[in-house]
């Protein structure tokens, strides 16, 4: 949580001095070969080769969870402080993911949830129309909230195919493919952009926030990640998912000198405060039982579907 949380801040000290394409291309391009350098050595599956059909689903889960999420998380970045972004991402993909459950009636429609949909539907409201009358950003600060608030669209709908999509597959080995597969299709992206880029020129702390957001935040918290949802199940790690908007913000906040006007802040609170309790409906995640007995909490997709950095 702390990787992810931070990446925001970092991410936006690189979106500052270079194209967005160019740097989630950076970001998922470095993750990519750490994963495959991970995969090679922890030989998931027994060493089982992957399937053509394996290859398949991955690189198709990447399109939308890697490349399509990206071109907009960054897009927003070059636009909006990455306070805003470290706050509707994190917060809105489980709103989403939660609402649409619910609307298809996989998911019953108790009064807790209900009231923290709405609750959290407000308090987006109210965060973008803070954006909008924002007097350091105007309308580009919205246009980029508006690209995060896109992107979250892109995670959640990631995240409610991802489980069907990647299943039989294990979890390294698909977050490996889609990344690799997400990360090409974002270099034939930028290519024009990285083409007109002054390289002797980038910074030597801009390179080394480089290497930080593809091996902190992209590769090792995501392996992290999901070794905890094994150890702890999704439900406890739903919850920890929380923690991200609290570290990011806060490290907008000291690192970048970001901050929130009165009416943004009022609204990621009361933002926060809904995605919380429609999620949990107001109660912590019981201890992991044993493997194969049943257990009440929330499914591995909305547990997933809080963080958007594969």
């Amino acid at each position: 949580m702390v990787l992810w949380g931070v990446g925001f801040s970092s991410s936006k000290v690189i979106v500052d001095h270079l194209p967005h394409s160019v740097v989630a291309t950076l970001r998922f391009g470095g993750g990519a070969l750490a994963l495959l350098v991970a995969l090679r050595s922890s030989r998931p599956d027994g060493g089982r080769r992957a399937s053509l059909r394996d290859w398949a689903r991955a690189a198709g889960a990447g399109v939308l969870g890697v490349f399509v999420y990206n071109l907009l998380f960054f897009w927003g970045l070059s636009l909006a402080p990455a306070i805003d972004g470290s706050t509707i991402v994190p917060v809105m993909s489980p709103v989403l993911t939660t609402a649409f459950l619910l609307v298809t009636r996989r998911k019953k429609a108790s009064a807790a949830r209900v009231a923290g949909l709405a609750t959290g539907a407000a308090g987006a409201v109210v965060f973008f129309v803070g954006s909008g009358g924002a007097s350091d950003a105007g309308q580009a600060r919205l246009a980029g909230d508006l690209l995060f608030l896109l992107s979250a669209c892109c995670w959640a709908a990631f995240t409610l195919s991802g489980r069907r999509v990647l299943a039989g597959i294990d979890p390294l080995r698909a977050t490996t493919y889609a990344t690799l597969s997400g990360s090409v299709l974002l270099a034939l992206s930028s290519a024009p952009a990285a083409a007109e880029v002054d390289w002797g020129s980038v910074p030597a702390h801009v390179w080394v926030n480089v290497v930080f957001v593809a091996l902190g935040p992209t590769a090792v918290a995501n392996v992290l990640y999901y070794r905890g949802v094994h150890a702890v199940g999704p439900a406890s790690a739903s919850i920890m998912m929380f923690l991200v908007p609290v570290i990011g913000t806060t490290c907008s906040a000291v690192f970048l000198g970001e901050s929130f006007g009165t009416v943004q802040a009022a609204g990621a609170g009361v933002l926060l405060a809904g995605a919380v309790l429609a999620v949990t409906q107001g109660r912590l995640p019981a201890r992991r039982r044993r493997p194969g007995a049943p257990r009440d909490g929330i499914p591995r997709t909305e547990a997933a579907s809080a963080e958007p950095d594969l």
